[in-house]
């Protein structure tokens, strides 16, 4: 019951989104599909993940739009400043909402522990959730992404995102339906 009331409001900061994203003929703010999405996959790679990881995806990016990426300075630095401040974002509004459905504060906790993604590669659940974000990134953000920057830059996301994840989430990227360019470019990238 609380999980359900925590997605539905989660759900209903995300539809706040301007940002629109046109998905198999049907407009959606842009949030609330990535947060669709999340979930989808989180299920597909994890079935038996816990409330506390299926939370944390559902709104991996809750409000994102709060804080635009040319707020911050648009070099390295800035990136990184801008990426530190949306993961506060992120685990504020969650915590705010699960405390309001009446979750105990281990849950949210854990929430936030893993929306500001704590021990990469040493935790379990905080590895999952990036896999699953960069899963997602590479299914359904990749092609767009890889239309608006150099080649050069491409492959070093592609090594960056790769670095990342852990084993199993190669083998789930590895059968992604990529386009043939982005295959090509992920070859590239990985050779």
């Amino acid at each position: 019951m609380k999980y359900n009331q925590a997605i539905a409001l989660m759900d209903a900061q995300n539809k706040k989104d301007p940002n629109q994203e046109k998905y198999k003929e049907q407009v959606f703010p842009k949030e609330y599909l990535y947060g669709l999405r999340m979930s989808e996959k989180l299920a597909d790679f994890m079935p038996d993940a816990p409330e506390s990881l299926k939370l944390a995806a559902r709104c991996q990016h809750i409000c994102r739009w709060e804080i635009p990426r040319d707020s911050y300075p648009m070099d390295r630095v800035g990136y990184l400043k801008w990426r530190n401040e949306l993961k506060k974002l992120h685990a504020s509004k969650a915590s705010e909402i699960l405390n309001s459905v009446g979750y105990e504060q281990e849950i949210i906790d854990e929430v936030q522990f893993l929306l500001l993604k704590k021990q990469l590669k040493k935790n379990e659940l905080t590895q999952a959730l990036e896999d699953v974000i960069c899963l997602v990134f590479l299914e359904f953000y990749f092609d767009d992404f890889a239309e608006k920057h150099s080649e050069e830059k491409i492959v070093d996301i592609v090594q960056k995102t790769w670095a990342k994840m852990s084993e199993k989430g190669h083998q789930a990227a590895l059968q992604l339906p990529f386009s043939e360019t982005g295959l090509a470019l992920i070859q590239k990238a990985l050779a």
